[in-house]
């Protein structure tokens, strides 16, 4: 079993805090299928794949793939990016990245972490960039946030020294609200990811609990054009409710 990154080192009072949807991001990038999938679709003789992880949080999921690259994708050469609207988010990922790519490089050669980006979902990536897409968005069914705040709630307060209540409270409620059915972010994501995948080999991964609809989801991707498909990969959680949790891969395949 590969170990999970520490994150002790993140304020879960304003970043995300792992949960059974982290977790089960790391169960199924990391389970034989899947690294068999990665593995085929970037052989070594291959330039090596860009990872980008959009919300990116604590940062926990990016950390994974980046210390197990050699696990996951066959190869550690792997480069990994991540966004996040939430500034807090970047600085407590980035450390989460960098430490876990540290540790894993006393033991044998580790891949290359780039940055992580404090922006609106994948709006700052250059198009046809990213090999290997992974998001687990706000999906719960709840009212969006009021995004009017967001510039005066992303930072500490000039002339203080900490964050207050409302501002946490918003900068959490922008990991999990997710608007109607809890897809109004993630359909957002979703119209951008056919001009975000490299041509040819991109792959995206998306978490979708059962109120967003995740078959009808899947329809809607199939039918971006030929090739494309969309697959459950991965789920967990109860059998009936919005609870249970699938991991939807999402590629083209050859024509």
């Amino acid at each position: 079993m590969l170990p999970t990154p520490s994150t002790s080192h993140v304020c879960f009072d304003r970043v995300y805090e792992p949960a059974e949807d982290s977790y089960l991001l790391l169960d199924t990038l990391s389970s034989p299928s899947e690294c068999a999938f990665l593995s085929e679709r970037f052989p070594q003789s291959t330039a090596p794949p860009l990872v980008l992880e959009v919300g990116v949080g604590s940062g926990v999921v990016l950390a994974f793939v980046a210390a197990n690259a050699r696990c996951v994708f066959g190869r550690h050469d792997i480069l990994t990016l991540g966004t996040d609207i939430n500034s807090f988010a970047c600085k407590a990922a980035s450390q989460t990245v960098s430490t876990a790519i540290r540790e894993k490089e006393q033991r044998e050669e580790g891949s290359v972490f780039l940055d992580v980006v404090n922006g609106d979902l994948a709006s700052s990536i250059r198009p046809h960039s990213i090999d290997v897409f992974i998001f687990n968005p706000p999906y719960v069914p709840a009212e969006l946030p009021d995004f009017s705040r967001h510039t005066d709630y992303n930072a500490v307060p000039e002339g203080k020294s900490k964050t207050s209540f409302e501002q946490d409270s918003y900068l959490l409620e922008l990991s999990y609200a997710g608007g109607e059915d809890g897809m109004v972010v993630t359909n957002r994501m979703l119209d951008q990811i056919p001009t975000l995948l490299s041509d040819g080999r991109g792959v995206g991964y998306v978490l979708l609990c059962a109120q967003n609809k995740p078959d009808i989801v899947k329809q809607q991707i199939r039918g971006w054009g030929p090739g494309w498909q969309a697959e459950t990969v991965g789920s967990s959680g109860k059998k009936a409710g919005w609870e249970k949790l699938h991991i939807v891969r999402i590629w083209k395949s050859a024509a």
